[in-house]
């Protein structure tokens, strides 16, 4: 199954950052999704892989996931 993790950021730079360490560990560039007016990025993984897209999220200083 599919989920999406969403987490929210203080800069734009972070969110970049954090973007940039999904799709070099593997994320493919079409399921991450940044939301530049809202500063949260969003990320479409399997169950599976979902709590080590987390752990980069706070890796990059994500305040919120969910």
């Amino acid at each position: 199954m599919t989920r999406t993790v969403t987490g929210d950021f203080g800069s734009e730079d972070a969110m970049k950052n954090a973007m940039d360490d999904l799709i070099s560990n593997g994320i493919p560039r079409e399921e991450v999704f940044m939301d530049s007016e809202h500063m949260q990025l969003k990320v479409m993984v399997p169950d599976a892989i979902e709590a080590s897209v987390g752990e980069i999220l706070r890796r990059h200083h994500a305040s919120k996931l969910h």
